[in-house]
């Protein structure tokens, strides 16, 4: 099902992950190995955009995560280096918690990183992590978004990391920083969804949450919220996908909310107008 077509080709993916061929053949062989996840999409950064084209996207996020100390510094500079390379690529940096924190993220956004990535229980650290306070309040005084995947789907519910309230202690303490919480904060939407509600600041992205393939691959009922739900909340729900590491069709990521026919007005903030509001662009 193609987008609207006052929307096809300025669409904005909120949540594509751009990285090493390496260390991206590392994460799809943990997630076949943990999730049973099999991939088809390319990973280098031509291919993937060139499938993002024929989707109808004219820009993406593109998200890296070091998932252990002493490896985001080049990380983010091979995403910048790549991204400067790319007309479509919007380049976020990242940072372990054992890291130089605050010289790592400084150097990220004076050398043009639009903002933060999180996966925080493989990376072992989180939104109420203390040791990332010199990180958020870089991304305060620069006026840097932050991405955390701070909910506990699909398979860390035992994480210390991630869930409901280590989010809140976040937007507590740091209530001026655009934090995105990716795939509707699943497994706990309804809390997440409040957290939209009562904060400006906070947003969520529909990354495999929204899909037909939701219940197969995460765990999660896509039919549990509403077409009302998303309709009150469009200036704070974004599209995503996790592309190119999804385990189905780029289609079907879509296709969930096209085919719930809602207001156009509607659409345009989720593929482009709220993501446009989390970078900092209106």
């Amino acid at each position: 099902m193609p987008f609207p077509e006052a929307l096809d080709g300025h669409v904005i993916d909120g949540h594509v992950h751009l990285m090493p061929q390496k260390l991206m053949a590392a994460i799809r062989k943990s997630l076949t190995e943990e999730a049973g996840w099999s991939f088809e999409h390319p990973t280098d950064r031509e291919r993937m955009e060139e499938k993002l084209r024929s989707m109808g996207v004219e820009r993406y996020v593109a998200l890296p995560y070091a998932h252990k100390r002493g490896m985001s510094r080049e990380l983010n500079e091979w995403v910048l280096t790549r991204s400067r390379e790319s007309e479509m690529a919007i380049p976020f940096a990242t940072v372990h918690g054992d890291d130089d924190v605050a010289a790592v993220v400084r150097e990220a956004f004076e050398a043009g990183a639009r903002g933060l990535k999180f996966q925080c229980p493989v990376q072992g650290c989180g939104p109420a992590d203390p040791r990332l306070d010199p990180a958020f309040e870089a991304a305060a005084e620069y006026d840097k978004p932050i991405l955390f995947h701070a909910g506990t789907a699909p398979m860390f519910e035992d994480s210390p990391h991630v869930g409901a309230e280590k989010f809140a202690e976040f937007v507590e303490s740091y209530p001026e920083i655009r934090a995105c919480a990716a795939h509707m904060g699943t497994f706990e939407t309804g809390k997440f969804l409040n957290f939209a509600r009562d904060h400006e600041n906070v947003f969520l992205d529909t990354t495999m949450a929204l899909s037909p393939r939701s219940a197969d691959v995460l765990g999660f009922d896509a039919d549990g919220i509403s077409d009302e739900t998303l309709v009150e909340l469009a200036e704070s729900v974004q599209f995503g996908t996790d592309f190119p590491n999804v385990p189905y069709p780029y289609e079907d990521e879509r296709r969930g909310l096209l085919e719930r026919e809602l207001p156009a007005s509607v659409y345009e903030d989720l593929f482009r107008n709220t993501a446009e509001r989390f970078l900092g662009e209106r």
